[in-house]
């Protein structure tokens, strides 16, 4: 190989792999934490937003200013300071442009900067301009004059800040959200006057506790007049600790019978909102909304018409549900995670925060007065030479004329220093007039009075206390305004119960021999006549009503419930149980029962047992079922039968081979769930071969008859007749009359 090609590997630094990557990735974590994702207690900036507003500054685009086209300053910051994409640092120059994401901007956009409904819909930055707003000056007023520790560019050609000198805590007032590696910050925003009233108590009593400082801050303040609903208690739990959450929740009020909503939550969006709950309607979840109306405009940025169906709606209850079902209520996370002043993250409580920001700006005005008077100094240093040269101008001038280097002979005359000499050579003829020489003696005199009171100011930690002070109350008065998020203890938002919402109607209930359902309107219907799917025939029907729940019972014993008003119409074929539940491989339906969740129905087996039970009890949101009835190996469930007396009514049980038995209900006991007592004995032998086992059972009024289908045929049953077949419960029984004993079902019927 030729030399030019070869490698020396020995000169080379050879690692582990692991080494190298472990270093490698916790420098990349490092440089996202503390220069890209987490802000500076100081100035409450990331780096890309501090260079963009610096960037502007150095482009004269302050507040005062014409606008100027927004790639022009995003060029500057690219080509200058922050060598990343264009389109993310666009994004971040109009988040801090908008007043509904940002509660104080920084910048001033002319054009379209995005809207509450679509943030993300601004134009491209060669339509738009922008410059700084007023509010900025807190964070560049004090660049220029020594407060800033200056720090080379990504080329190493220009210098940036490292920090801005701000003089109010942009990092409460702003807030600002960012997700590094393996940490995050969730910073909410806070009111300008209320911030400076807490730097104020703390300035003045130093050992003031977070619950003294929450006396000046009530919680967060959002660029939105929504309302925050979290309890004192737990506002206040999150500034000591660093983290919780505020909870927001939109305004409406009353007008002409309709709910008018004016305010949303923080990054809510009106438009997605109503799309919730015309979704919601859609699925007829809301049947008391009619309609939905967006009157949102220029003078009006947030109003939504929602029309309710009649003035009989409870409109604080249907606000509490939709709270919990879209956008009009949100909750926010809050991480108080920060870069403090030992260039560390960490969460901080709101009393640290304030404390290490104060000490911050404390040290920003204090070099701003030592840069002062450094200048003051050396300027009362250049004034005085030019004193010593107005007393003695004739020597002076003599001086210049005669000597080849006048410089170094006025030093050693006068005793001057090099800049004295400098200053006196540099006078210009005309300066040499006597109103010049009472000019610097006057200036002189204001130099050396304020170098006086910044020697007293300096020399004194109160003064300069009491300095910052007046420069934070000044500021809260120049730039603070009224909080925009109020403060409300709301009641807990909750979600209707699906059933409350649907219209309350009778409905029957019909299930077929193969397990399919449908409900029909009305409790006058005959099941029997209506169509069914071919081999398909009836099974059981029950009433009920719209918003309640149908319970169905298969034939191992379970229970499962499915809302009435979800079942398909009766003008159908219906459909499946089973597509909507997943019941044991091989069951079948049985019956189906429903009425109030306190109404009470007979089950069984076809062993012989059974027990009462309360639909309540039997309820269950899951698609696998409640185990309800024990039933014995090889036995089967009988369709359940509603119980309208539970003193008075009768039971009536028929075995296959046509034995009937009948006694009071009242001899049964109710259940949740079991095998049951025994309603009519059935030899074990032949109820284990199948020989015999109970075919038919149903509940009736001691007035009603019984009406028998037998094969093709069926009786009436009178009261006189059931005497015969009255016994003790867990009896025999007695047979039924030739011809009727191949008994189908039983039915108890009114006497007509």
């Amino acid at each position: 190989m030729p030399d030019s090609m070869s490698f020396d590997f020995e000169q080379n630094e050879q690692r582990p792999l692991q080494e190298f990557t472990e270093k490698a990735y916790l420098d990349y974590s490092m440089y996202v934490i503390l220069d890209r994702a987490l802000p500076h207690i100081g100035d409450g900036l990331k780096p890309v937003q501090r260079r963009i507003i610096y960037a502007m500054s150095e482009l004269g685009l302050k507040s005062s200013a014409k606008y100027k086209k927004s790639a022009r300053t995003i060029g500057d910051v690219l080509g200058k300071f922050h060598p990343h994409g264009d389109s993310a640092c666009y994004e971040a120059m109009v988040l801090m442009a908008q007043d509904f994401s940002y509660r104080y901007p920084l910048v001033d956009g002319q054009g379209n900067w995005g809207s509450m409904d679509d943030p993300k819909s601004f134009a491209a930055m060669r339509y738009t301009e922008s410059k700084l707003t007023p509010y900025s000056d807190i964070l560049l007023s004090e660049v220029s004059q020594g407060t800033v520790d200056w720090v080379p560019n990504f080329d190493g050609t220009l210098e940036e800040p490292k920090i801005l000198p701000a003089r109010l805590p942009n990092i409460l007032l702003n807030g600002t959200t960012g997700i590094a590696v393996g940490m995050a910050t969730d910073i909410p925003p806070h009111n300008l006057k209320e911030v400076a009233s807490a730097c104020i108590r703390l300035l003045e009593s130093p050992k003031s506790t977070v619950k003294e400082l929450c006396e000046h801050i009530k919680g967060p303040d959002y660029p939105t007049r929504a309302e925050i609903i979290t309890p004192k208690s737990a506002i206040q739990e999150m500034y000591e600790t660093g983290n919780g959450s505020i909870k927001m929740r939109g305004v409406w009020e009353k007008e002409e019978g309709n709910i008018v909503v004016t305010a949303l939550p923080h990054q809510s969006s009106g438009s997605k909102i109503l799309e919730q709950i015309a979704a919601q309607m859609q699925a007829k979840k809301l049947p008391m909304l009619e309609d939905l109306r967006d009157e949102s405009d220029h003078e009006n940025p947030v109003r939504l018409i929602l029309i309710p169906r009649s003035n009989r709606i409870n409109l604080d209850e249907l606000m509490l549900h939709l709270y919990a079902t879209t956008d009009l209520e949100r909750s926010y996370r809050v991480n108080l995670n920060i870069i403090g002043l030992n260039g560390r993250p960490q969460v901080k409580d709101l009393r640290v925060i304030l404390k290490e920001w104060l000490e911050y700006r404390t040290e920003t005005v204090r070099k701003r007065l030592q840069f002062r008077l450094d200048k003051v100094l050396a300027q009362i240093h250049v004034l005085e030479g030019l004193m010593i040269a107005y007393l003695n101008i004739d020597e002076v001038i003599k001086i210049i004329r005669e000597e080849d280097k006048p410089k170094a002979v006025l030093m050693k005359r006068f005793k001057l220093s090099d800049i004295q000499a400098d200053a006196v050579l540099d006078l210009k003829l005309r300066k040499l007039a006597k109103l010049e020489e009472i000019k610097i003696k006057g200036e002189l005199d204001e130099l050396s009075d304020e170098r006086q009171q910044l020697d007293t100011t300096l020399g004194s930690s109160q003064r300069l206390k009491t300095l910052v002070r007046k420069e934070i109350e000044a500021d809260a008065a120049e730039y603070g305004d009224d909080r925009k998020s109020p403060l409300k203890e709301g009641v807990e938002a909750k979600a209707i119960d699906e059933t409350s919402l649907v219209p309350t109607e009778p409905v029957t209930i019909i299930l077929s021999d193969k397990g399919w359902v449908r409900a029909a309107k009305g409790h006058e219907v005959d099941p029997e006549s209506l169509n069914y799917k071919s081999g398909d025939s009836y099974k059981q029907a029950s009433l009920g009503r719209s918003n309640q729940s149908a319970v169905f019972l298969d034939s191992s014993g379970r229970c499962y419930s499915l809302p009435a008003h979800s079942l398909p119409s009766a003008r159908s074929l219906g459909e499946p149980i089973s597509a909507r539940l997943t019941p044991p491989d091989g069951v079948t339906f049985e019956g189906v029962m429903a009425g109030e969740p306190e109404s009470v129905y007979l089950v069984a087996s076809d062993a012989g047992y059974g027990f009462m039970l309360k639909l309540e009890d039997v309820y269950t949101k899951n698609r696998n079922g409640k185990a309800v009835i024990s039933v014995p190996n090889g036995a089967n469930v009988l369709a359940p039968s509603k119980v309208n007396d539970i003193e008075n009514d009768w039971v009536a049980a028929v075995s296959s081979i046509g034995r009937m038995l009948m006694f009071p209900i009242s001899e049964l006991t109710l259940l949740t769930k079991g095998k049951g007592l025994k309603i009519i004995q059935i030899p074990p032998a032949k109820l284990k071969t199948r020989e015999e086992y109970v075919v038919a059972m149903t509940t009736m009024a001691e007035t009603d008859n019984l009406l028998i289908y037998a094969g093709k045929k069926h009786m009436t049953m009178k009261s006189a007749d059931q005497e015969y077949y009255i016994g003790e419960r867990g009896r025999r029984g007695n047979m039924l009359p030739r011809g009727y004993r191949n008994v189908i079902r039983i039915v108890a019927v009114p006497k007509s």
